[in-house]
């Protein structure tokens, strides 16, 4: 990955993981004393709105949920994401593969509050947060060398644990929102709804994370070399993803006195299992690890061409093939 990339991504993906910390603060900090009204739809549901705070004008159950989910983001995601972009600055591979996933993440969560949240004083940030995020993924991913990946990991890697994982993800996600849509011919009043006019969340569920599961499977049970990338964003999305739900079905018990345990016992099995999987597959890229800035720090002067060695011209282990900055003394052979 050229040296400026990375620049722009641990960049982008800090500006990203700071304006996803400040919504998450102000959503913990100004919910309010989160009393409701009822809200009749068009469809004729009866809705308990939230009348004050930072997410007024939300169903109660939607704030409840997105509490735990900035709680989760808060104290995880955002310090998760911000040492991981320092450790891609210093050059380490795994780094790399695990922001990724984590910008994954905050483009996943950036979307659906700039899409389905009821308009408030947060919106601009959700939707430079989502602009931040897919820029600093897009540009990871534009940087990769996939083709070096499969040599670098090597036998290590748990690709029959992946495959599993990402195919229990889809039949997870599948088989809880396919009966909810089904249910919802012909029906007049949808319950799930929330008071919002479409079902936002399988959306995203069953639009992006179903196809990427899927995907990530079929690469990584084959072993081309994106299956790497894409098996790493599953099990890191994975993971954060089980923890926030978790904490959104708990945060709402404590709101509206209705406990989902099963759901919980899931998601929350689902982080735990993503979180072993993905260790076992960051082992199998230890060895890429370079020593830190100076892999990509230029020669030293006086060293021609002719006589720059071939492992001095390219990050050995390579950090994904990070390339450092070649001067006009020192051409890059």
């Amino acid at each position: 990955m050229d040296r400026s990339i990375v620049r722009f991504v641990v960049l982008l993906g800090s500006i990203a993981a700071v304006l996803a910390g400040i919504a998450s603060a102000a959503g913990v900090l100004l919910r309010g004393d989160l009393a409701t009204t009822e809200f009749s739809t068009v469809r004729g549901e009866v809705v308990e709105m939230v009348t004050d705070g930072i997410y007024r004008f939300n169903a109660e159950g939607i704030v409840a949920e997105g509490i735990g989910w900035d709680i989760v983001t808060l104290f995880v995601v955002v310090p998760a994401t911000l040492v991981t972009m320092y450790l891609v600055w210093r050059g380490s591979a795994r780094a790399v593969l695990v922001a990724a996933g984590l910008l994954a993440y905050l483009c996943y969560q950036s979307a659906q509050y700039a899409v389905f949240w009821a308009l408030g004083p947060l919106y601009p940030v959700y939707v430079l947060t989502l602009a931040l995020s897919v820029s600093a993924l897009g540009l990871l991913v534009y940087g990769l060398d996939l083709g070096r990946l499969r040599v670098r990991s090597g036998q290590a890697f748990p690709r029959r644990s992946i495959v599993g994982y990402s195919l229990a993800v889809v039949v997870i996600l599948a088989g809880l929102w396919l009966p909810v849509i089904v249910g919802t011919w012909g029906a007049v009043t949808v319950d799930q709804l929330e008071g919002a006019a479409t079902l936002v969340v399988p959306a995203f569920d069953l639009g992006l994370l179903v196809p990427l599961a899927i995907f990530a499977a079929v690469t990584v049970y084959r072993s081309l070399p994106v299956g790497y990338l894409l098996g790493s964003i599953v099990l890191v999305k994975g993971a954060t993803m089980g923890l926030a739900i978790a904490a959104m079905l708990a945060v709402e018990a404590v709101i509206t006195e209705e406990l989902a345990l099963p759901p919980l016992l899931v998601f929350l099995v689902m982080a735990g299992v993503s979180v072993v999987i993905g260790t076992r597959a960051l082992r199998a890229f230890d060895d890429m690890v370079e020593d830190g800035p100076a892999s990509f720090a230029p020669p030293p002067a006086g060293r021609g061409r002719d006589r720059m060695p071939r492992a001095v011209s390219t990050v050995s282990v390579a950090d994904l093939s990070v390339e450092p900055p070649h001067s006009h003394a020192n051409p890059r052979p």
